[in-house]
């Protein structure tokens, strides 16, 4: 799987590329057709106490999965997101197999 990260109005440490990576690994056990994943880190203009956004699109064959998940930190957004992407993988193989 091809991975890109994009940190947007900030630039990311690689502690914080490292973890979306890993995570993203793990999500090949859900799918092996995952072609490529594009994560988008946002902070929100808003100076509120939830203004991290973690944004994750991935390509399957049968069309693209994306969600954007907003939370106190981009670790916690991103386990959100990855959470939601691992529930509409399970949805997508299914309506794949005609299930």
């Amino acid at each position: 799987m091809n991975i890109q990260i994009h940190s947007v109005r900030f630039d990311a440490d690689q502690k914080l590329t490292d973890f979306v990576q890993q995570k993203l690994d793990k999500l090949n056990q859900f799918s092996e057709d995952i072609v490529n994943a594009e994560v988008y880190l946002r902070l929100d203009r808003d100076q509120e106490r939830e203004n991290k956004i973690s944004e994750i699109k991935l390509m399957l064959p049968g069309g693209p999965l994306f969600v954007r998940k907003q939370s106190k930190t981009f670790e916690e957004a991103t386990d959100d997101a990855i959470d939601a992407l691992k529930k509409q993988i399970t949805k997508h193989k299914q309506k794949m197999r005609g299930v």
